[in-house]
């Protein structure tokens, strides 16, 4: 009876610490340097960045709790890794498509940012090996006005091929421009879509509008497209812009108030406003004043 009981406490015993073991593996609590997922469409594929972002919580954040001249992961836990869909070239230099951890040694005037094709090496910088570099590039500090309290990477100023990514924490953002090569791959795929049964005008057309190509082609092309949709108030404001470039401003201003009225009928106001705007800035265009007239005069 005796060794009945024992063994029933023992085994209540065994329960009661498995269940707090399995409830400690359950206890789900905020991390303190949450991972950041960033994926942007960029050019004919993506941009990707993985990283965790630590808080500086009143800390002296570079030259304190990142010391300069020293190699960071660039966040906090495992390295920062980044992914390019197609090869780039970063402030100018060719770097292949892939994912990088990026590392980077912080100073108080300069950076240096690594890509670094080790994607094991995770925090333990100890042991960074400078043959695993794939490119190393140098950039200027940027003093911030306002404090990032938590350490931030973005995408900001995102054109057809090209983009910057600062990351900004504290007081200091550093960036680097990432270029695609993408006009020969398009300009080629151009060629290949209008010459088939689909045809795309209206995406040509848009393509060598934004990116100042022969405006002559780009009406025609606007035109068909005009033709494949009349009532498409987007391809028409396309029209009136391409209009515009080529100073045809009469014609510009018909395309646009055709925008308005196709606009207003489809209760799209965002239309009707970026007609409209289109139209005051062809009525009153932006005079560049010259800089000798906006000199101080000199006290007598």
């Amino acid at each position: 009876m005796k060794r009945t009981i024992k063994t029933l406490c023992l085994t209540l015993m065994l329960v009661a610490i498995g269940n707090g073991t399995a409830i400690a593996q359950t206890l789900k609590v905020p991390a303190p340097s949450p991972l950041m997922t960033l994926k942007q469409a960029f050019a004919l594929s993506d941009i990707s960045i993985e990283y965790s972002r630590p808080s500086a919580k009143g800390r002296s954040v570079y030259g304190g709790l990142v010391p300069f001249g020293k190699v960071w992961r660039t966040g906090a836990n495992g390295s920062t890794k980044i992914t390019f869909g197609e090869d780039v070239t970063i402030n100018g230099t060719a770097l292949k498509a892939g994912t990088y951890a990026i590392y980077s040694i912080p100073n108080k005037d300069k950076w240096n940012i690594m890509f670094y094709s080790d994607l094991k090496l995770g925090g333990n910088v100890a042991e960074y090996n400078t043959s695993n570099e794939v490119l190393k590039i140098e950039v200027n500090t940027k003093a911030l006005r306002d404090t990032v309290n938590t350490f931030t990477i973005n995408i900001n100023d995102i054109t057809a091929s090209k983009c910057d990514i600062e990351l900004a924490w504290e007081l200091t953002s550093v960036k680097f421009t990432v270029t695609a090569n993408i006009d020969a791959t398009i300009m080629s795929n151009i060629d290949k879509s209008i010459n088939s049964d689909s045809r795309p005008y209206f995406q040509a057309a848009s393509y060598y509008f934004e990116n100042n190509k022969d405006m002559n082609t780009a009406l025609t092309w606007v035109n068909k497209a005009v033709e494949q949709n009349p009532k498409a108030f987007w391809v028409m404001l396309l029209k009136a812009k391409i209009e515009n470039k080529l100073k045809d401003t009469t014609a510009a201003i018909a395309s646009a108030n055709k925008v308005i009225a196709m606009a207003k009928e489809a209760k799209n106001d965002d239309y009707v406003v970026m007609a409209e705007a289109l139209i005051s800035s062809i009525r009153t265009p932006v005079v560049a004043v010259p800089t000798e007239a906006v000199k101080p005069k000199k006290k007598k």
